[in-house]
């Protein structure tokens, strides 16, 4: 008897499946039209933007490929553009990096495990803090140079134009995307987990701390590192909180003296009227899309090595 139940299920699963590929079978010719339209308009928008981007890419690689060479990362840039390089630029890149590393990571991570672990959405102030943030992930960026220009170098910090000040401007920009990123790692992780370890003794944060943050941690860095890779381009916040555009030095550290990045390096060539200039900014597209590329590599990788299966 036990044999046939098996058998029984099987039969009716093929059966469901049967009844269901007629009921689409017999859909109206016109609504099975529109949804091959919609499939095609879609797959040609995706098309389009790719082709778009992988243009773009070309044009660069082509162009700035003569000046690819050890110069190019070594040399400070230059009023000749044959001595022209992205050292200071890069040497500047890496210290804001460093700077939004340190500050956004503790910030995004914690306020994540109080938002999804411990906040009670029924208080305002809870309610208040969920709208700010799905609000300050689409203002646009030159809004937090603003904001950083007014708060964080002359305002009540009054850090001055260096190299933090445009670290903290950009771990603001992207602190709403790492906490719903770091949110979404937390919810991954199954309720029952929760569960289980209270059900052992443990206290809320017990649990979290030691069974929930664990295997949400791949998710977390996963989204850091795509926070960080869209901070890495930004150029107009930088702008205005000190990153000069022509920097032949590489700043002392991230509390002193003048610094710049290689976005604004790379404004700043593009601007020349030489086309000697478009040549070396073209090749510093490249080495920044290279960074780039090595930083959503390590997320993927980071992200399938570890990513628990529940």
């Amino acid at each position: 008897m036990s044999a046939e139940r098996p058998v029984r299920l099987q039969s009716t699963l093929d059966a469901a499946a049967g009844a269901t590929r007629e009921r689409l079978g017999r859909l109206p010719t016109r609504a099975r039209a529109r949804g091959s339209a919609f499939a095609l308009l879609v797959f040609l928008a995706a098309l389009v933007a790719i082709a778009g981007l992988v243009a773009l890419i070309v044009q660069a690689a082509v162009k700035g490929w003569p000046r690819i060479d050890a110069g190019l990362l070594a040399n400070q840039p230059s009023s000749l553009a044959g001595e022209g390089g992205f050292q200071s630029a890069i040497y500047g890149t890496l210290l804001i990096m460093a700077g939004v590393i340190v500050t956004v990571v503790p910030l995004g991570i914690g306020a994540a495990i109080y938002l999804e672990e411990f906040a009670d959405n029924e208080r305002w102030y809870n309610r208040v803090i969920e709208l700010n943030i799905q609000n300050l992930a689409a203002v646009p960026s030159i809004v937090f140079g603003i904001l950083g220009l007014g708060l964080i170098v002359r305002g009540p910090l009054d850090l001055g134009f260096v190299a933090y000040a445009g670290s903290l401007t950009l771990a603001l920009l992207v602190l709403p995307t790492v906490i719903l990123a770091c949110r979404e790692a937390l919810r991954a992780v199954p309720s029952s987990i929760r569960e289980g370890a209270m059900a052992l003794g443990a206290t809320r944060w017990q649990s979290v701390r030691r069974q929930v943050l664990p295997a949400a941690v791949p998710g977390m860095v996963t989204g850091v590192i795509l926070a960080l890779s869209r901070a890495i381009g930004e150029t107009a916040p930088l702008l205005l909180v000190g990153a000069t555009v022509f920097v032949t030095f590489n700043p002392d550290g991230p509390f002193e003296g003048a610094y710049t990045a290689l976005p604004v390096a790379i404004f700043n060539y593009v601007q020349r009227p030489q086309e000697e200039f478009r040549v070396l900014a073209a090749a510093g597209i490249i080495v920044l899309l290279a960074v780039l590329l090595l930083m959503n590599s390590f997320a993927i990788w980071l992200r399938n090595r570890y990513t628990q299966r529940w």
